[in-house]
């Protein structure tokens, strides 16, 4: 089965990851649009979900690499986005989401 949604949460989460590492550091402004952060990271949320759905209904074990990821994406909310927290809680999702990528599929 192919592994299409974990290839776009993983880039949604990733594209996510430089947005807000551009706004951090100031490089770039979106406080017209903070909105655009957030709409990003309901992409990612709803992505993952539905990777882990199609893992899961293949029976890919990445899905058990993915599975750590969803810690991460429900408490990162109730972080303030201007601590180093935010930023710390949301990068221990990488890992996860490279193991994922990464787990040989069995034949």
């Amino acid at each position: 089965m192919p592994r299409s949604l974990l290839i776009a949460a993983t880039a949604s989460y990733g594209a996510n990851c430089a947005l807000g590492g551009a706004v951090a550091t100031g490089r770039l402004d979106t406080s017209g649009a903070r909105w655009v952060h957030h709409a990003v990271y309901v992409s990612t949320v709803v992505l993952t979900a539905a990777a882990a759905v199609q893992l899961a209904a293949g029976g890919d074990r990445a899905l058990w690499r993915l599975l750590p990821v969803a810690l991460p994406l429900v408490a990162v909310p109730g972080v303030s986005a201007r601590s180093r927290g935010h930023v710390a809680l949301a990068l221990s999702a990488a890992p996860a989401y490279a193991a994922a990528l990464t787990t040989p599929r069995e034949r």
